[in-house]
């Protein structure tokens, strides 16, 4: 499986292909044209044929589609758009709820990024988990609160949300898939409380987040970033490991295997050789 890390992952919406290339040129890791809610039911058709125009006038762009969720009337002809276009990535699938949804869509044969928006669906995450074609997991916190009936925005509410958290990560990383993605963040005009989500779902593990706005880019690259006195750490760290001895002590602490493995993170997530 590919196990690059993405920090950033922009929708942008099919409604509006003049953006599509803003998009692409903005700095995001990855850029994902949504069929799906950015898009109203009356536009559906024209969405897509917006995105087919400008794969078919761009071959030489690489980006993912979200699709439309399982048993929209619109999803297969979404599904072999994306088998149409070498420049598609990888297919977003909102809404999953069992293995046999993520399976008519890896057969279009790009890799697939289930999103969990249901109790349904983390209840099916072990599965889709682990079924043909995924690659990387995220979750809808917005649709998953409303399914459960959580006060959106609450310090209650984020504590269930942390647990499906927990849940995409114990299974990404069983399933050994590349670094999951956090919901989006939909407060636009709040960098603070962008920084704070991201460190949150850095120190959780997590690889970066969805996000809906370019301004949230460099929040959320900045955020991601290891500190200074982190970077130094473990590259003190590598260093004295260069000796190849199994356990040893830098700055007081004992060092073994897993403070190693740390320290080379540490270094990768700042786009550092480790030593």
């Amino acid at each position: 499986m590919n196990q690059q890390i993405i920090r950033s992952a922009l929708f942008v919406p099919a409604t509006r292909p003049e953006r599509i290339a803003k998009a692409l040129a903005s700095g995001a890791d990855a850029v994902i044209v949504d069929l799906e809610d950015a898009v109203q039911e009356s536009l559906k058709v024209e969405a897509r044929a917006n995105l087919d125009a400008f794969l078919e006038g761009n071959p030489e762009v690489r980006l993912l589609v979200r699709i439309n969720a399982p048993g929209h009337a619109g999803q297969a002809a979404d599904i072999e758009l994306c088998r149409r276009h070498p420049g598609v990535a990888g297919v977003l699938l909102p809404k999953v709820e069992s293995i046999a949804q993520v399976a008519e869509v890896a057969a279009c044969g790009k890799p697939v990024w289930p999103i969990i928006e249901s109790a349904q669906g983390l209840l099916a995450l072990p599965e889709i988990a682990r079924a043909g074609g995924v690659e990387r997991l995220s979750f809808g916190g917005l649709d998953l609160g409303l399914d459960l009936g959580l006060a959106s925005g609450s310090a209650a509410a984020e504590r269930i949300l942390d647990q499906a958290r927990y849940s995409i990560l114990l299974h990404a990383r069983t399933a050994n898939l590349a670094p999951p993605l956090d919901s989006v963040f939909p407060a636009i005009h709040d960098p603070a409380g962008l920084a704070r989500a991201t460190q949150d779902a850095r120190d959780m593990g997590f690889g970066g987040l969805l996000c809906i706005h370019p301004s949230q880019l460099a929040v959320v690259h900045q955020a991601l970033m290891p500190g200074a006195e982190e970077l130094a750490w473990a590259q003190r760290v590598l260093a004295a490991g260069a000796s190849g001895d199994g356990v040893f002590v830098v700055d007081g602490q004992m060092v073994d295997a897993p403070v190693l493995g740390r320290a080379r993170r540490l270094l990768q997530r700042a786009g550092l050789t480790p030593a």
